[in-house]
Parts: C-alpha cells; sequence; structure tokens
C-alpha cells in the first residue's frame, strides 16, 4: 500500500475507537464538495448538470472547516467540480491539515502546475489526480484530448515540489481488462498508488451507455487482477474491497461512511444519490432512512460497487474479520472459482426522481438572497472564474 503507516495507524485507531463505543454508524471519510463548476464536461458525469446560478455558487471557507469539525471524520476528500477553481481552496486546504486531519484534494489537473504555490507539503495532504486510463481512454472519458498529458505533467511537478500524489480511475464498460492493467504498469512507473472505482450510473450523465452492471464488474476485476499477479501494482484501497470488486464479499454499502457536504448542505444518502439535504451532520444521521437505500433495497442503488459506499464497509470488515482480510493480503485477490450471491433486486423500491425539485428550491434561495434590482451596496452572483 502507498497509504503511509501512521496514516493506516491513525485511520484503523478512530476505526477501533468507534467499534469500542459501540457506534455501528460513523464517517470515515467527509466528502466536501465546496462547488460543482468545473473545467471539463465529462460524459459519464452527473455533477455538472445545474443552471448558471448554482454552479457560480461556492461554499466559504468558514463553512468549510466548520462542516469537518461537524464531522469529525479523520479524513476529507475534496472532490467537485474541480476544486482548483475554488478562489480559497488554499485556505481551506491549510485550515483541515492545521487541524491534522487527511486531505485529498481531488482534481482533473488542468490548473495543478499553475495552482501548486497555494500548498505546502505535508504528511496530511495528497492529490489524487483523475486519469481514466492511458490517454486514449482517459481523453475519450473526459471529452477533451490533451488532458491525459497535461494531467501527468503535473503529477511529475507536484512529485518534484515534495508532494505526495495518487491518481483515481473510474472504469467504464468498454474498457478492456488488458488496457486497465497496462494502466496499472504505467503508474507503477509514475510512482504513483491507485484509487479505482466503477463508474456510477448517474441518471443525469450524458452517457448512459458505459456503466458496467454489477456481474460485469466482477468479472472485469477479477481479469484484472489475474493480470497483475506478480506486479507491484499499488492499490489505495483496503484488500477487502479489492476483494469485493471481484466477486468474492457479498457487502452492503455504507452510504454514512463518507457523507457529503455541499452547497445545498448535508446530502442525502450519499455522494453518488442526491435525494434531500439536512441543515446539519447531525441531523443527516438521525432523520435518513439508510435501510431504505442500497443494492437491493433502491433501484438507483442496484449497480453501484463504488468505493464511497463500499469502502467503509470493507474497512468495518477489516476489524470484524482480521483473518479474512490477512488472507488477502498474503494471497492476494481470488480471480477464479464461484463468487459471492449475488444480492436479490426483486424488493428493491423504484427510483425516485427528485433532482429538478432540489434545484428549483435552491435557485429560490439564491434570488432571495439577492439585493434588489439597482442596490449596489450587496455584490450579485458574479460569472465563474
Amino acid at each position: 500500500m502507498a497509504i503511509p503507516f501512521f496514516k493506516e495507524m491513525r485511520i484503523g485507531a478512530y476505526v477501533l475507537k468507534q467499534k469500542l463505543l459501540g457506534r455501528t454508524r460513523y464517517p470515515l471519510v467527509l466528502m466536501l464538495e465546496p462547488l460543482f463548476r468545473c473545467n471539463l464536461a465529462c460524459a459519464g458525469c452527473g455533477k455538472i448538470d445545474y443552471p448558471e446560478a448554482i454552479l457560480n455558487q461556492r461554499m466559504s471557507v468558514a463553512d468549510c472547516l466548520a462542516a469537518v469539525d461537524e464531522c469529525g471524520a479523520p479524513m476529507v476528500a475534496i472532490p467537485g467540480g474541480e476544486p482548483l477553481i475554488h478562489k480559497e481552496i488554499g485556505e481551506i486546504v491549510a485550515g483541515i491539515v492545521a487541524r491534522k486531519k487527511f486531505v485529498s484534494l481531488c482534481t482533473n489537473a488542468l490548473l495543478l502546475e499553475k495552482k501548486l504555490h497555494l500548498f505546502e507539503p505535508s504528511p496530511y495532504l495528497f492529490f489524487s489526480v483523475h486519469l481514466d486510463g492511458l490517454k486514449e481512454h482517459h481523453d475519450r472519458s473526459v471529452c477533451q484530448p490533451g488532458t491525459f498529458d497535461r494531467a501527468v505533467a503535473a503529477i511529475k511537478a507536484a512529485k518534484a515540489k515534495g508532494f505526495a500524489v495518487n491518481v483515481n480511475a473510474t472504469v467504464f464498460e468498454g474498457m478492456p481488462a488488458e488496457d486497465i492493467a497496462a494502466f496499472m504498469d504505467f503508474t507503477t512507473e509514475l510512482g504513483v498508488g491507485v484509487s479505482i472505482s466503477p463508474g456510477y450510473a448517474y441518471e443525469r450523465a450524458p452517457d448512459q451507455q458505459h456503466f458496467l452492471a454489477r456481474r460485469r464488474t466482477k468479472e472485469l476485476f477479477r481479469k484484472v487482477f489475474a493480470l497483475g499477479k506478480g506486479k507491484t501494482w499499488t492499490f489505495m484501497h483496503s484488500g477487502l474491497f479489492l476483494d469485493f470488486l471481484a466477486g468474492n464479499q457479498e457487502f452492503l454499502c455504507s452510504p454514512w461512511g463518507m457523507p457529503t457536504r455541499n452547497i445545498f448542505g448535508w446530502q442525502k444518502p450519499c455522494y453518488l444519490v442526491g435525494e434531500g439535504y439536512a441543515k446539519t451532520f447531525k441531523e443527516l444521521m438521525e432523520t435518513t432512512d439508510w435501510d431504505s437505500y442500497g443494492t437491493g433495497r433502491y433501484e438507483k442503488c442496484a449497480d453501484c460497487m463504488a468505493h464511497c459506499g463500499y469502502e467503509p464497509t470493507a474497512a468495518d470488515a477489516t476489524m470484524r474479520q482480521p483473518l479474512a482480510a490477512l488472507k488477502v493480503a498474503l494471497f492476494g485477490v481470488k480471480t477464479e472459482g464461484e463468487m459471492a450471491p449475488e444480492i436479490d433486486l426483486s424488493g428493491q423500491r423504484p427510483a425516485e426522481y427528485v433532482f429538478s425539485r432540489h434545484v428549483e428550491n435552491k435557485i429560490a434561495e439564491i434570488h432571495a438572497a439577492e439585493p434588489p434590482a439597482g442596490d449596489a451596496s450587496r455584490p450579485r452572483l458574479t460569472a465563474a472564474e
């Protein structure tokens, strides 16, 4: 694992503390989205389909740090949108690092070299650069040629300045196992670890044809891991999560494990599904009907195997089943034989489509906060940076 040992120990101690306190639902990673605006328009993204008034919104430094304190998770991931567009991203990261929280700043890296001066190398900070495979696959995935080369150049520049860097990869249908293996070989040469996950089928994503079904995900990852036998690939995941991707574990997701705070509030139930918002973290935890979500329970969750729902489950399983985790660590992920049983989908409730209502409510809130026409005492919404 490329995860620093003291980070593993800190997070492991945190999880152990929660278990000793008898808590079954607790946050592991805060997903902090300070904006939705992005400088790319990826075909598989469901995070940027908002009106301009919402794309122009930003969480303040104070709101971001208050969310970190309120949640209490030992690690904070900052996705978006593109976080480096936020004018105060340096202050946000510095404030989180000062709290001795681990920060994963997720970025497509188009602005990374330009913005490196805003940050200081720290054992609590690492950049997580979005790379969806090698050049052809990545550039097609993000719908803009040249982005792979720019991202790789930025990774090298950040590493040269002493920053910790890994890459996060989203896998879609149509990407052969051999190409994923070649990508993993490349990341080994580049000297970075990899966070990898099948793409979630966002209902608003422009491309609906290339999201992986659950069985197909398991078959694909078995082939990838088989190709990686004997190699020194570095995954930024627990062994049991990788074992789950290969179909060897029957896990239910833990959406509370990676709670999301964004410009709407605390998102119910998870980073991928937004079907309501709470004003506080306490309200999120106490009022969300957690048992109504997840594979087998809700249609939108049927094919999801994303790390934001299942990595917390794997972390919990590691504490409960240390011998199973040790077996994977020693012998690797099983790539042959029977898979764990599939979750029965016959009882899942149908999907609800509530996105438009939340957008309309937010637009009304924004307009209500704007100064009257002709009032120059308060600034109005401005265009994106």
